[in-house]
């Protein structure tokens, strides 16, 4: 029962957020969203006109923010080597590509695309011994320092 009621606050709160996000976009017309992503990308990617046109803009925004946003932390080649080894791991054969064609723009070599790839299945492996072998979690801290 706890668990139903943790699954629907959480669903609630997901959804809140999402009409919030929704709510404080910019309104603007699908031709206009159109006409920004290729003046950004050079095309409009038909997976961009497919989108539900109540979220057009929502999606726009969050892509154009992430990838592209000067004010962002990461550089563009470690988004995407990020980008890849979490498509590796989904796998979305779609973003493989796409993330690995954004980070070799960006400077990436191909080195570092397959420490990226190999960083991800790293990861994988000990998550899923980790996991599978129900590894105390607060031992596992403890051993490596805490908090």
């Amino acid at each position: 029962m706890r668990k139903n009621v943790a699954i629907a606050a959480l669903a609630a709160a997901t959804l809140m957020s999402t009409v919030s996000f929704a709510a404080t976009q910019e309104q603007r017309s699908r031709a206009e969203i159109f006409q920004d992503i290729e003046v950004t990308f050079g095309v409009v990617p038909g997976h961009f006109k497919s989108y539900p046109p109540s979220a057009v803009a929502g999606a726009w925004a969050m892509t154009k923010g992430l990838v592209i946003d000067p004010a962002n932390k990461l550089e563009p080649k470690v988004k995407s080597l990020i980008g890849l080894a979490v498509a590796a791991q989904i796998p979305c054969e779609y973003c493989i590509w796409l993330e690995t064609k954004f980070a070799k723009v960006a400077g990436a070599t191909d080195e570092e695309v397959a420490e990226a790839v190999a960083q991800a299945a790293y990861v994988r492996h000990w998550s899923t011994y980790l996991n599978g072998m129900q590894v105390d979690f607060d031992t596992f801290k403890t051993e490596f320092g805490g908090d």
